[in-house]
């Protein structure tokens, strides 16, 4: 039985198949997601849903904090409702603990009463 010649398209077909290892993808966009369908729940686990952000407590800082308490300190993150401040001296963290239900409600008032639970100093 005498095989017809393959057409070029045929070829190419065949040869990519080989290359491959099977045949190509009938959609090659299935299974791939738009990272926009997972944003809110990413922020909801990670504890920044209703729209606080560290870049939000960042600028308010200053005016919630004076100016010798924040040239002193940094806000570092906030993540699950607990603000994370960076303290340049041992005394500074020290006094910012006795400051601690001051500076909270002052935060609390500013960004809302259910964004920050809690306020955690890190020296360095």
């Amino acid at each position: 039985m005498k095989r017809r010649p393959l057409k070029p398209s045929k070829i190419r077909e065949e040869i990519l198949r080989e290359w491959r290892g099977g045949d190509e993808a009938d959609d090659l966009s299935a299974g791939i997601y738009r990272a926009e369908n997972f944003v809110e729940s990413i922020l909801r686990m990670v504890g920044v849903d209703g729209g606080l952000n560290e870049d939000e407590v960042r600028g308010a800082w200053k005016e919630l904090a004076g100016d010798f308490i924040a040239s002193h300190t940094q806000p570092v993150s906030v993540k699950g409702g607990h603000l994370v401040l960076h303290v340049t001296q041992p005394a500074m963290r020290f006094h910012l603990e006795q400051m601690k239900p001051m500076l909270l409600e002052r935060i609390r008032g500013q960004l809302g009463a259910d964004k920050i639970q809690s306020i955690k100093f890190t020296l360095g």
